[in-house]
């Protein structure tokens, strides 16, 4: 196939893909290329939600080179197919917490999480609670499709209590705990996230200790 110039390497790995199914929304390549690119050559775990044909497995292999080791999870048992050298590939529902036990003996360092799986309201956020804490302190989780949090088939609406963007508009509360002045309380989630992005369609959560925070005046000698 003919070189596309399109900018990052997803993007074009995307357009000149030629092996597995992949269905990606064109603006998401740009977000993966600004949260993920540091690990790039860094031989990361990252574990993706919902395999699909497999092909943003064989991606995710390609974009962070040698050493990477990239996790599958789905509820079809025919993604095994899917599995190689690099590839992991775990059956079981998001929100089991028997299967997020099971991935982590296996991988007890988990760098990078992707969320692609049902986009059900309540999976989304029981899949958050189950790893995000257990994830590298300086690891990023991203969930993509959040445009379901909006649709009543998904148990989604407008402000409708359980959508994953009602919970994570809690997190921004929940990242700004110290200075609400006792309203909420600063949590394990407040001490270890350094930032929320917030995307059409994507929300992210880069992880990283939060440090002691210093606002000094400086004035012209």
């Amino acid at each position: 196939m003919a070189s596309v110039d399109c900018g990052g390497f997803l993007h074009r790995y995307f357009l000149e893909n030629s092996s597995k199914l992949m269905h990606k929304w064109i603006h998401y390549f740009d977000i993966y290329e600004r949260h993920f690119s540091r690990f790039r050559n860094a031989a990361p775990v990252i574990l993706e939600i919902g395999v699909f044909g497999g092909g943003s497995l064989a991606m995710w292999k390609e974009y962070f080179g040698p050493g990477a080791q990239v996790l599958g999870l789905d509820i079809n048992p025919e993604c095994k197919q899917h599995e190689g050298e690099g590839v992991d590939i775990f059956i079981g529902s998001q929100d089991d917490p028997a299967v997020i036990e099971r991935i982590f003996s296996r991988y007890p360092r988990i760098d990078i999480v992707l969320d692609d799986g049902s986009h059900r309201m309540s999976h989304m956020v029981s899949s958050f609670e189950l790893l995000y804490e257990r994830i590298h302190p300086r690891g990023v989780y991203m969930v993509e499709d959040t445009h379901t949090c909006y649709w009543d088939e998904y148990d989604g609406g407008i402000g409708r209590s359980g959508s994953f963007i009602e919970f994570a508009k809690g997190k921004i509360d929940e990242i700004n705990a110290v200075h609400t002045r006792g309203a909420l309380p600063i949590s394990s989630f407040t001490r270890t996230t350094d930032c929320i992005s917030i995307y059409d369609s994507v929300v992210v959560f880069e992880k990283q200790p939060q440090g002691t925070r210093q606002a000094p005046i400086t004035e012209p000698l």
